[in-house]
C-alpha cells in the first residue's frame, strides 16, 4: 500500500481518530506515533474530507479500521463492500487495513453491532473464504481483530482460541489482538486472561486494541463486563499488554481506542506512556 514503504520496524503507539479529538491530537503529535481512523466512516465522506484524510496522512502514520464487512460468516462479502475499502486505502495513503472477526448481517438484514458467530468448521471456511477474497480484491489483507461477547455462542464445536488460530493460521493473515476483548471475555466466562493469551498465535500479531469497559448486571446475579470504549484502559490489560510484550518479539502497533466520555488529552497521553511502560518492561523481561 502507499504508506507501507515508512513503516518502521519499532513499536509504536497511537490513538484512534475521533471528531472529538482531532484538534488535540494534532496539537500531540509529537507523542502519537499514528492514528487509527474508522474505515466505515469516510466510505461516502465528500472528497474534500478525504483531501484532508490524505494530508493528515503525511503528517503521521495512518490505519484503517473496519466495522461492518462481517468477515466471519458463511455468507461471501459482497464485492462492493470490499471495493470501497479498496478505493478509501487509495485515496487516503494509509498503510494498512483491519477488520473484525465478526458476523454483522444475513439475509440481508443488519444487526447492527459486532456478534460472535458460532464457532465452528463452517463459520471458519467462511472466514478464509471472505478473508482471501477480501486480499484479491483489496490488494492486501486485512488485519483480523477478535471480539467481545456477552454470550456464548451457540452451536459452537470449538473454543475462541482455537477458532482465532485456525482462521489466522488457515488465511495466512495477521491479527490485531484487542486485549481488552480477550480479558472481558475471559473473565466473563470464567477463564485465566493469561493462558488465553498464550494459547493464541501469538507470532502473528502485528497490532494490539486497549480500551476500557465497566462491569454490569448479568443474569442470575452474575456480572459481566461490557467492552464500552468509555473507560480507562485498566490495570489488568495493561499486565496483558506487559506479557505480550514478554511473548511476542516482533515489532507491535499499539492503539487506545475511546469512543465517548473522553478525557481530557493529557489522560489519553498518559495511558499512552503507561502502554509504553508496559511493553518495554515485557521486552526487559523476555531479553
Amino acid at each position: 500500500m502507499a504508506g507501507a514503504a515508512a513503516v518502521e520496524h519499532r513499536d509504536r503507539f497511537g490513538l484512534g481518530w475521533r471528531p472529538e479529538l482531532a484538534a488535540a491530537i494534532l496539537a500531540h503529535l509529537d507523542r502519537i506515533d499514528l492514528i487509527e481512523v474508522i474505515a466505515d466512516d469516510y466510505f461516502d465522506a465528500p472528497r474534500r474530507d478525504l483531501r484532508a484524510l490524505r494530508t493528515l496522512a503525511a503528517q503521521v502514520s495512518m490505519v484503517l479500521h473496519g466495522v461492518s464487512l462481517g468477515l466471519a460468516s458463511t455468507v461471501s462479502v459482497a464485492p462492493g463492500r470490499l471495493d470501497r475499502v479498496a478505493r478509501l486505502l487509495e485515496a487516503t495513503g494509509a498503510e494498512s487495513w483491519s477488520e473484525h472477526l465478526a458476523f454483522v448481517r444475513g439475509g440481508g438484514i443488519e444487526i447492527g453491532h459486532l456478534a460472535a458467530p458460532p464457532r465452528s468448521e463452517a463459520s471458519i471456511e467462511g472466514a478464509c473464504r471472505n478473508l482471501d477474497r477480501a486480499a484479491r480484491i483489496v490488494g492486501c489483507a486485512p488485519l483480523v481483530e477478535n471480539i467481545a461477547t456477552l454470550v456464548a455462542p451457540p452451536a459452537s464445536q470449538l473454543d475462541e482460541a482455537e477458532w482465532i488460530e485456525r482462521i489466522v493460521c488457515g488465511a495466512g493473515v495477521g491479527l490485531l489482538l484487542d486485549l481488552h476483548n480477550l480479558y472481558a471475555n475471559a473473565v466473563n466466562f470464567g477463564d485465566d486472561p493469561h493462558t488465553f493469551l498464550r494459547r493464541l498465535p501469538l507470532e502473528r500479531v502485528t497490532a494490539v486494541h486497549l480500551s476500557g469497559g465497566r462491569w454490569i448486571d448479568g443474569p442470575y446475579g452474575a456480572r459481566r463486563l461490557l467492552d464500552d470504549h468509555l473507560h480507562d484502559v485498566p490495570p489488568e490489560v495493561f499486565a496483558l499488554l506487559r506479557e505480550l510484550g514478554r511473548l511476542a518479539p516482533q515489532p507491535l502497533t499499539v492503539i487506545i481506542e475511546r469512543d465517548g466520555r473522553f478525557p481530557p488529552i493529557a489522560r489519553l497521553l498518559e495511558q499512552l506512556d503507561i502502554a509504553r511502560a508496559a511493553l518495554a518492561a515485557g521486552r526487559e523481561a523476555a531479553a
